[in-house]
């Protein structure tokens, strides 16, 4: 299976969470704290990752989900970046609905709870994230492979790759 990445689209990204844009003028401000509201029995995390240059096309096998909170990624020093989701079908990951878009440094991304996506690539150069999600739960974290599937580029960059 070939997964095409797009361009940023915060209503086809909806069902999966949120794209996470500054307000376009000077002094307003754009609030996203209802994807950070408090879990019962569960802290607050915040953090920040690490994560290696990948390209594209790029072979995912395996996705992840967390089942009770909101999982937010803050680009702090990042170029472009490959956000893969993908619809859960009885507590499995379906890849046959798989969306895959290509972010800027200066957009940010929220997961609904639940939302099966893969880990976070960068393109480009090596990038740092900040990352805030309440944790506490045995199954914050929840790994499931799937069978191997491509992430391939929009048609108009691989026209632009060598």
């Amino acid at each position: 299976m070939i997964v095409t990445a797009r361009d940023p689209d915060p209503h086809a990204f909806a069902a999966f969470g949120a794209i996470v844009d500054g307000p376009a003028l000077h002094g307003d401000r754009r609030l996203y704290s209802d994807w950070l509201t408090p879990v019962a029995g569960l802290a607050l995390q915040f953090h920040i990752n690490s994560v290696c240059r990948s390209e594209l096309p790029l072979v995912l096998g395996g996705v992840e989900c967390h089942p009770h909170a909101a999982q937010v990624f803050l680009p702090l020093d990042v170029s472009r970046y490959l956000v893969t989701v993908m619809p859960d079908r009885g507590g499995s990951p379906d890849p046959s609905g798989a969306l895959a878009m290509i972010l800027p440094g200066t957009l940010g991304v929220i997961y609904r709870p639940g939302t099966w996506h893969a880990g976070v690539t960068v393109l480009d150069r090596d990038g740092r994230f900040a990352v805030l999600m309440w944790r506490g739960a045995a199954d914050d974290d929840i790994f499931a492979a799937t069978a191997p599937f491509t992430v391939s580029a929009p048609v108009a960059m691989q026209k632009s790759l060598p």
